[in-house]
């Protein structure tokens, strides 16, 4: 079947809010996008029907954010957790069932291993039905972490070469698991320890390969795993413009390497605080393999990660004007940026811990 008729075929099948999406997207500039949400008047009500829905990006620091999340947020009705379970409880105040947190830590992976956008957005609100009983009417917020691309990167090939494979993961879209033709291994066995810098890059099926990019995408508009559907170059772009919007609709985003206006934003957005800091690493394993790489393959880990690299700039865009708004409106700034950063106090992690926290 030729390229055309692939598209023509796509586009029938796609849903309407999908064709719609792709029909006007030429394409929403970045400075509209930065305005999309207000992060001013997210008005975040934990005792009506809203809920948080945190995306976890692997490697970009998000066993940490989940943590904080479940265990220190000054709450009204804190967290219940259980170290044996390795969950928390994360209710309403006054009501016994009713969840106001959708995370790993708090509802475990109900949605797959590392859900992404489109995996969340088509399965959170049953498994909340069936959790809670009965059907209901909720607002979902999402919150996710970006980090620098090539750190991210890095991080993630370093934890293949000890081990991971995240092979749980489902990669559902449009409600249908991806078939081992539109997403074959890249490695024969149940690991893909000691490979190489090379070899890791060169694997075009390589989930790593804009990782960010594809979990915050809406895969419905590229036709999900099909990359038959179009070209390479045009479902690049259809992802990167999807990724922005979303990106731009989500009341918070964190930023790795900008831990203490990350962890201001999202205090005064939702109008809580953190009774612990958030943590910043100075030095990573990723800062550490970065420093054996030739130029040559520095070069192509950017080139091969290129939607994320302009996703990330995006992204520090939309993250400092968030922080410069919610700065404006402070009128005491200064004391509320250094509170929780000049706190002291520490938190034992590892009680909730079943992975490293090397990022």
């Amino acid at each position: 079947m030729e390229l055309g008729s692939l598209k023509a075929s796509w586009m029938a099948s796609m849903s309407e809010n999908s064709r719609s999406f792709v029909n006007s997207l030429e394409f929403n500039s970045n400075e509209a996008l930065l305005n999309v949400f207000d992060v001013e008047n997210v008005n975040f009500s934990i005792r009506g029907n809203d809920v948080m829905v945190f995306l976890h990006i692997q490697k970009t620091g998000g066993t940490q954010f989940g943590r904080h999340l479940v265990k220190d947020l000054d709450l009204e009705r804190p967290c219940s957790c259980h170290h044996e379970k390795k969950r928390c409880d994360c209710l309403r105040p006054g009501k016994s069932r009713e969840i106001w947190l959708f995370s790993r830590y708090s509802t475990g992976w109900k949605c797959g291993l590392h859900a992404d956008w489109t995996e969340l957005t088509e399965c959170v609100d049953t498994k909340l039905d069936q959790i809670e009983g009965g059907n209901k009417n909720r607002r979902y917020l999402y919150v996710t972490f970006l980090r620098d691309p090539v750190s991210r990167f890095l991080s993630e090939f370093r934890h293949v070469q000890r081990g991971a494979t995240w092979k749980n993961s489902k990669h559902s879209c449009n409600h249908r698991l991806a078939t081992k033709n539109e997403l074959p291994p890249c490695f024969e066995g149940d690991r893909w320890t000691n490979i190489t810098l090379d070899s890791f890059m060169s694997c075009q099926y390589n989930l790593a390969l804009n990782r960010q990019t594809r979990m915050l995408a809406d895969l419905k508009v590229v036709g999900c795993y099909n990359i038959s559907a179009m070209s390479k170059s045009e479902r690049g772009r259809l992802l990167l413009s999807s990724a922005k919007l979303n990106l731009s609709k989500m009341p918070f985003l964190g930023i790795t390497e900008h831990q203490q206006m990350s962890q201001y934003i999202f205090e005064r957005t939702f109008k809580t605080k953190f009774l612990f800091p958030f943590e910043h690493y100075n030095k990573t394993v990723s800062s550490e393999t970065l420093k054996e790489l030739t130029e040559e393959q520095k070069q192509t880990v950017l080139e091969f990660n290129s939607l994320d690299v302009e996703l990330y700039d995006f992204a520090m865009k939309l993250f400092n004007n968030r922080f410069e708004k919610l700065k404006k409106l402070d009128d005491d700034f200064e004391a509320h940026y250094q509170e929780a950063h000049n706190s002291g106090q520490t938190f034992a992690w590892d009680l909730l811990s079943d992975e490293d926290v090397e990022i």
